[in-house]
């Protein structure tokens, strides 16, 4: 296993430069970069966007696709000099592949940069975000599976009976409903909107949160997370519960679970100690993908629903102000903490499965 894990490990270095060089490259093909940004704003038009639609900003700045004097969109009657002194800020009067194997040495060093237009470093702005991301991605990829899994097993041994045809209704309905839908629906009912004011309407804490006791911090906590928690957790619950049952029904049509029953072993016996550990490897396998998803990918319509300010919305506003150094630097380390749960995901196979090898199946 240990000669295993070395190989992942060493692995990790060519995929994260792949998903890099992917990324760069695509990144030089893309219109309105951080350069026209700063155009955009010192013209006082506020969104370069607008040049690339035939309009013109606030300021009656020329927008023609290209100008005489400059390659930038919007860049006419500004002075050369301030051209070429934007493009020095920004490391773009070098070639691109100068610019990324200086970016991925920076990387390697934990050097990660600073914001175009924040003044704050990339690390820090991801600090300072983490606790909302943290918050969502832990709380509902845990509430799933406490529920989930349980759930899968009971509707597995009591297939096609009563239990299992409702249940199944509702997890279809639960998959069924986006998830931004349903958090505008709590919102409504619990949040203020039409019916109850039971939770707050926003952010991660009260604005008294310093003066509160440590219980009283604990429970504002748990407070403002319940609604976006919930939003976050339902389609994960419903895809993991019906990932449990079918592999739970899959094990326990398998000849070693009738040869069990014949030896007279309790059916508690046989599903935990027998069907259980077999059963839960593919559910084990997709726990990174589930943590993943909630803890990245899915938490922007639910931050910006709730007024949560986390890396789903730090990724989202990056990638449209251009602003180069967050989302490369949250590529890298996002991609970095992918591939590592990935080889704790093949650890816990071995754990749940010591007949599990992977060095004999490579071999």
């Amino acid at each position: 296993m240990g000669s295993y894990i070395l190989r992942r490990l060493l692995l990790v270095i060519p995929t994260l430069f792949g998903i890099m060089l992917v990324n760069f490259a695509l990144v030089q093909f893309v219109p309105g970069g951080p350069v026209e940004q700063a155009i955009a704003r010192i013209q006082g038009g506020g969104d370069v966007f607008g040049g690339f639609a035939g309009g013109n900003n606030d300021a009656g700045v020329d927008t023609m696709a290209r100008g005489s004097d400059s390659t930038y969109v919007g860049a006419r009657g500004l002075p050369p000099e301030l051209i070429e002194e934007l493009e020095k800020e920004f490391g773009f009067d070098k070639p691109p592949v100068e610019r990324f194997f200086h970016m991925l040495w920076n990387y390697m060093r934990l050097d990660f940069g600073e914001s175009y237009f924040r003044a704050i470093s990339v690390i820090d702005l991801i600090k300072e975000k983490l606790p909302v991301s943290i918050t969502l991605g832990l709380w509902s990829t845990l509430i799933a599976h406490l529920i989930s899994i349980p759930l899968g097993i009971r509707k597995a041994v009591r297939d096609g009976s009563r239990f299992d045809t409702w249940t199944s209704g509702a997890i279809i309905a639960a998959y069924a409903i986006p998830g931004f839908l349903f958090a505008i629906l709590l919102l409504v009912l619990f949040a203020g909107g039409s019916y109850w004011q039971v939770f707050p309407l926003r952010g991660l804490t009260s604005d008294n949160f310093d003066s509160l006791s440590p219980l009283g911090k604990v429970a504002d906590y748990f407070w403002h997370i319940t609604l976006p928690v919930l939003a976050s957790t339902i389609s994960a619950f419903a895809t993991l519960t019906l990932l449990t049952k079918n592999s739970f029904l899959d094990e326990i049509k398998k000849q070693y679970v009738i040869t069990a029953r014949a030896k007279g072993l309790s059916e508690r016996k046989v599903l935990y100690g027998h069907v259980f550990r077999n059963a839960m490897l593919i559910v084990i396998a997709s726990f990174p993908a589930v943590f993943i998803s909630v803890f990245f990918g899915g938490s922007i319509i639910i931050e910006t629903i709730f007024s949560l300010d986390g890396l789903g919305r730090l990724g989202f506003e990056a990638a449209v102000a251009r602003d180069y150094p967050i989302v490369f630097g949250t590529l890298f380390i996002f991609g970095l903490i992918g591939l590592v749960v990935g080889i704790l995901s093949d650890m816990m196979y071995v754990l749940v499965d010591p007949r599990i090898d992977f060095e004999k199946r490579e071999g």
